[in-house]
């Protein structure tokens, strides 16, 4: 297999033809469905005349090909692996195609295939190749008319994107539906679905007096797991409208469910197509984590109606112009529908956990890449999550009344084109008047930005001077960097006040809290008239994507924990706290010595836990130790085994030392209502659930029973779930097995909550916990050709139960190679996701290092796609 070769951003030129009207129409069949294709082409005005027509197609059996209803003579164009050539073709022109494909074969889940025998689609990035032969570029626009035909009593639903215009019956029982969509669109947000579904419908009355039909369409079983998807779907349109000032432009919005899918959602024009984990929800199924995530994918997908689709990319390089920007605008949504605080802390808990490792390992790269093997491996969260930070940095900058009018600018200015994030950033310079040209170094360099601060009050003058430098490590690929524009928000909590002071900055007062702008590799403060010692609280808010380091004593952060009156860091000061801790006691579990808790911490819990909360699911974070793998990415190398020792000493040491506080929190937080995904219920279950899992780390009679009996009372999917996650991680056998197998057998009818069993059994902490992982994957209920299914099992314990998966014997990581070598062959794109942990062997003792290192080797050696190869070659690079 030859080496797969780069693209790169500089070689970008327009299309030598553009497709104006786009005809479709599908006679489907499992193995041998028909694609008919009418493509109306002119020639791109900036390219040469006289070039030939290059197509994307891949696994596509050409049966008929004609110019303008002249068939084509062989020698008039070249198939091959990756498309076709026409050799000669006029300046504009109609070019019809006839290609045969078998949806039942795909296992990849991209282009057309077969869900549970409904058929469906997904062309973002590259998969409408798959479907016919096509220039598969975003900055194809055109209209697009679909004709689908198909079984009547099989597939009594055709769908497609845009409006239906035309249906009937035909010979054989079977029928067709003709959709026609008006806006101009690329090709990856073409959609079909085809199969036995039920739809449940409401309406939507736009700000400009339009109704609008929304259909969610599922399987018959999950009726009554569509109404909060479709509340989320009406909240999205109206924050939209009030936010944005963005309308929904066609007459039926539509949503379906589909079991296999590779992404979370897709935006396609009109046609959403969702994993059903996406879009499913009930009480007795769902856990209030998964009614937040559902309100937040659906509102993100229904907003990429206007910042992906009415405004798309020009290219695949410009992805996060299109995610970046709406990853930004749902968050802010679900800020607030929910808690404004807690939606930030648990964006840059994960953020901090999960990017800034990317951004450390072997596949760092910028949020716009220069160049790329597989487009696919780039759907990461350095283009979604940091994208989406950037976004808000340059809100933040401009002001949001700024922000606005740029993007009004944005959407009108640029409306049915594919642009670049130049275009999105000059409008935000435009309207306020700032040079933004050295912000743009956000987009195009990779790494973390670090942080060093140093502060020192001046007790004669009142002065406080604070210094910062920035650096940002080497990145593969990107050894020199450059200083960067860093807006930090921050404030002067004074230590005999406990009150924010005022702010005076070269002669200016700021109020008391503000953001200051490094731009140079170092940089003084000072702050003037400011009548007592403070404490500062810097990168409020988390103000940029960087990590922050000041010379923070334990009673400073303690301090802060109290008094700071920024919510987001209040919480990160209890974290750095903890994390202080946490750091002797991991050395003292390396060196063998006792292992002592600092009285501080738990002086500090004593008081969180003695507080009156304004915002209960605030307290319930704080009350939080950092993850795992949260500890890992501070340490220099990570000792898997003295991490999770060491926080496990924690929480038992503060169980132990807090045990009646936790239990009157738990009892003060019960509540025998009806279930409902609320704001404040959920920080009351989030609180109370919380209290639990600290009284477990005990694992008494009473802890043990009061979860037992939370297990049973089966009031709603969370309580069940988090209680029987604390029963099967516990000790005790005798009480972890029955309830597994309660559970199992209860809900072995539903796959999406047999993909929780899957999880919960498979991040136990005890070191059986392999053999479990190797007895599930041949489990009824597990498949491996679910992307669901392979997350929950082989994901969940690779990435979620680090002190197993790397085990000193390698078993883990060969387990893992095992499973990503055979969905090579089945789904690169899972396979090539899959592999990450792996990737991040530099950071490991030598015994792992070599044992992960050769697994990636052996990989190596197999026949890979190209995501794969992609992602272990810059692994072993």
């Amino acid at each position: 297999m030859s080496e797969p070769q780069p693209i790169h951003l500089s070689d970008y030129r327009p299309p030598a033809y553009r497709v104006t009207r786009t005809e479709l129409t599908f006679d489907l069949d499992p193995a041998a469905t028909r694609v008919k294709a009418r493509l109306h082409l002119e020639r791109h005005p900036e390219r040469e005349p006289g070039l030939p027509l290059e197509l994307d197609g891949e696994q596509l059996a050409l049966k008929a090909i004609a110019i303008d209803g002249q068939p084509l003579d062989a020698d008039e164009y070249r198939l091959t692996a990756n498309g076709l050539t026409v050799h000669r073709v006029p300046e504009a022109f109609l070019l019809d195609t006839e290609v045969e494909i078998a949806p039942k074969e795909n296992t990849a889940l991209e282009g057309l295939y077969q869900s549970n025998g409904m058929y469906c689609t997904q062309c973002e990035a590259e998969g409408f190749r798959r479907i016919t032969f096509y220039p598969d570029r975003p900055d194809v626009m055109a209209t697009f008319s679909t004709t689908l035909i198909g079984d009547a009593a099989s597939l009594p639903v055709l769908l497609s994107n845009g409006n239906p215009v035309e249906s009937g019956d035909l010979p054989g029982d079977r029928h067709f539906v003709t959709w026609e969509d008006p806006h101009p669109k690329p090709c990856y947000l073409f959609a079909l679905v085809a199969g036995d579904l039920k739809r449940v419908e409401d309406r939507f009355t736009t700000m400009s007096g339009r109704e609008v039909a929304l259909q969610i369409w599922v399987e018959e079983e999950n009726l009554g797991k569509t109404d909060h998807a479709m509340a989320s779907l009406k909240r999205a349109m109206a924050w939209d409208e009030q936010t944005y000032g963005r309308e929904y432009d066609l007459d039926l919005f539509m949503i379906v469910a589909v079991n296999d899918f590779n992404m979370g959602a897709m935006e396609n024009k009109g046609l959403n197509i969702f994993n059903s984990a996406a879009v499913l929800t009930h009480p007795h199924t769902a856990t209030d984590a998964a009614f937040q995530r559902v309100e937040g994918i659906v509102a993100h997908e229904y907003f990429h109606n206007w910042s992906g689709n009415r405004v798309t990319c020009r290219d695949w390089f410009q992805l996060s112009l299109k995610e970046g920007f709406t990853v930004f605008r749902d968050q802010c949504f679900s800020a607030d529908i929910n808690s404004a605080p807690v939606k930030r802390i648990e964006d840059v808990s994960f953020f901090r956990t999960a990017q800034f490792a990317e951004d450390a390992g072997p596949t760092a790269h910028p949020v716009r890449p220069d160049h790329y093997i597989e487009i696919g491996n780039f759907y990461t969260l350095t283009i979604y999550e940091k994208g989406a930070e950037i976004v808000r940095m340059l809100c933040n900058l401009v002001g949001w009344e700024t922000f606005r009018r740029g993007s009004d600018l944005y959407f009108e200015r640029f409306d049915g084109q594919a642009v670049t994030i130049e275009d999105f950033v000059g409008c935000m310079g435009e309207v306020s008047g700032q040079d933004l040209s050295r912000f743009m170094l956000w987009y195009s360099q990779a790494g973390t930005p670090e942080i060093d601060a140093h502060g020192e009050y001046d007790y004669t003058h009142c002065e406080y001077r604070l210094v910062l430098r920035q650096r940002t490590p080497a990145t593969p690929d990107q050894v020199e960097k450059h200083a960067l524009h860093i807006p930090i928000r921050l404030g002067l909590v004074g230590t005999k006040s406990g009150r924010d002071l005022p702010l005076t900055l070269d002669g200016e007062a700021l109020g008391s809290d503000a953001v200051i702008h490094l731009r140079e590799e170092e940089q003084e403060f000072v702050f003037t008239d400011v009548a007592e010692a403070p404490v500062p609280s810097l990168l409020r808010g988390f103000s940029a994507p960087v990590k922050l380091r000041f010379p923070y004593g334990r009673e400073d952060l303690a301090f802060l924990l109290q008094h700071d009156s920024d919510g987001f860091n209040r919480w990160d000061a209890g974290q750095r706290l903890a994390l202080l801790a946490l750091d002797d006691l991991i050395a003292a579990h390396r060196n063998g010595v006792e292992k002592v808790m600092d009285p501080r911490v738990v002086e500090a819990f004593r008081g969180l836990l003695a507080s009156d909360p304004d915002d209960k699911a605030v307290l319930a974070e704080m009350l939080t130790l950092p993850s795992e793998a949260y500890i890992a990415e501070q340490q220099p190398l990570v000792d898997v085994d003295a991490i999770h020792a060491a926080r496990d000493f924690v929480k038992q040491s503060l169980a132990a030392a807090l045990r009646d506080d936790f239990l009157r929190l738990y009892e003060a937080n019960r509540a025998d209502v009806a279930y409902a995904p609320e704001p404040e219920q959920i920080a009351a279950r989030s609180l109370k659930n919380v209290a639990l899992s600290y009284l477990m780390a005990l694992e008494d009679e009473q802890a043990i029973e009061l979860a037992r009996d939370q297990f049973t009372a089966d009031h709603n999917m969370t309580d069940v779930r988090h209680a029987l996650t604390l029963l099967v991680h516990s000790r005790r056998d005798d009480i972890a097995e029955p309830a597994l197998k309660a559970f199992g057998e209860k809900w072995a009818h539903d796959p999406l909550v047999m993909d929780q069993w899957f999880s919960i059994q498979v991040t136990r902490p005890q070191p059986d916990v392999l053999e479990r992982v190797k007895f599930l994957m041949a489990h009824p209920a597990f498949s491996l050709k679910n992307p669901n299914k392979v997350r929950a099992l082989i994901g969940t314990f690779a990435g979620q139960n680090r002190v197993n998966f790397h085990r000193l014997d390698g078993e883990g990581y060969r387990l893992l190679a095992d499973v990503v070598i055979e969905l090579n062959r089945l789904n690169p794109e899972i396979a090539a996701r899959l592999i990450t942990p792996l990737t991040r062997w530099q950071r490991f003792d030598e015994t792992r290092q070599a044992l992960m290192k050769g697994e990636l080797e052996r990989i190596r050696a197999e026949e890979l796609s190209p995501n794969v190869y992609e992602v272990v070659e810059k692994a072993l690079a």
